[in-house]
């Protein structure tokens, strides 16, 4: 078996787990290289309308692998100060990537999400946590800086400057009911229940129109970067209106009110 799993659990659902559970799932480059090509291919993928992210055994993800790196390919001939370059630019790919996807993309948070785990997990669109899963911005610990792989974006915008800086600073452990309260998981449950949840997560999502739900995602990560309250406005409406005038959805949504049945969307 490889370091990567995929599978197919439920109907239009990507499952794509972390599998090296003796290293706690850590981020060697023979992990993350053949994880960053299963998010490329999942999202791909037109039957995959939902994407799940989670680790084997006990851990989502531990970070850096501080035994075994792995091997970085293409580095014939390079010196150490552009080999630790090109690293980055793979493991930061790994976070681009989930960005990327046209899907939404669930964080099944099953475990401990530790430095590079951490950033990884708050990548996710959306993310629901055992009640045994942590959180550990680790670099600080580790004499470096805990801001890695776009960590001091996503977290501030999660949940708030203080918090963010607090967490980072002081490189402490967030529990899954810290996260819970403070917004950086919507949800925690028993660890039987976790995949299971996502999965209803995404059978809510999958029943809506797959151009409305991939707008969606997109809007909500620009908005992230907008300049302005205006000028994301205007973002929003001509992508909204582009959905209405483009297909038969608001049509079709009418129809089944009316009719008492679940809409059946085409687009």
């Amino acid at each position: 078996m490889g370091y990567v799993l995929v599978d197919k659990p439920r109907p239009h659902v990507t499952l794509i787990t972390l599998n090296r559970p003796e290293r706690m799932n850590a981020m060697a480059f023979d992990v993350m290289i053949p994880f960053r090509q299963a998010l490329e291919e999942a999202s791909a993928d037109n039957d995959t309308r939902v994407v799940v992210l989670t680790g084997a055994g006990g851990a989502f993800c531990s970070g850096a692998d501080l035994e075994d790196a792995g091997v970085i390919p293409n580095i014939a001939g390079l010196t150490r100060t552009t080999i630790a370059q090109r690293s980055m630019e793979l493991l930061d790919d790994v976070i681009r990537a989930i960005r990327k996807m046209h899907q939404p993309v669930i964080g099944a948070v099953n475990g401990p999400a530790i430095g590079g785990g951490f950033c990884l997990s708050v990548a996710t669109d959306i993310r629901v946590a055992s009640d045994h899963a942590f959180f550990r911005a680790a670099g600080v610990n580790n004499g470096l800086t805990s801001s890695e792989l776009g960590l001091s974006y996503l977290l501030p915008r999660a949940v708030g400057s203080s918090r963010a800086f607090d967490i980072m600073l002081t490189g402490r452990d967030v529990d899954a009911a810290e996260a819970n309260r403070i917004g950086l998981v919507s949800r925690v449950v028993a660890p039987g229940e976790l995949l299971d949840t996502a999965y209803e997560i995404a059978a809510r999502i999958i029943g809506f129109s797959r151009v409305g739900i991939e707008l969606t995602k997109r809007l909500l990560w620009a908005s992230l970067d907008a300049g302005s309250l205006h000028g994301h406005m205007d973002h929003e409406g001509t992508t909204q209106l582009y959905v209405r005038l483009t297909t038969e959805n608001f049509e079709e949504a009418v129809r089944a009110r009316r009719e008492r049945r679940e809409p059946d969307f085409h687009d």
